[in-house]
């Protein structure tokens, strides 16, 4: 996920997809647990998606929006 797919998005669809990234990345810390991950490095990829949507929103927050 690229930062300029993510600015283009509306708060709501933000705070979705913030939503959807934290499942993703319970579900793979889960997976890692039992030994099921196959990619490990999904994890710290899916960890900065989700700093990624949470840096967009708190510059919308800050601009006004």
């Amino acid at each position: 996920m690229k930062a300029n797919e993510v600015r283009k998005m509306s708060a709501a669809d933000l705070e979705a997809k913030l939503g959807e990234l934290k499942k993703d990345l319970f579900n793979l810390r889960l997976q890692h647990a039992t030994n099921q991950l196959d990619n490990p490095v999904k994890i710290a990829q899916v960890k900065r998606d989700i700093a990624r949507v949470k840096t967009i929103i708190r510059e919308q927050e800050l601009a006004g929006r």
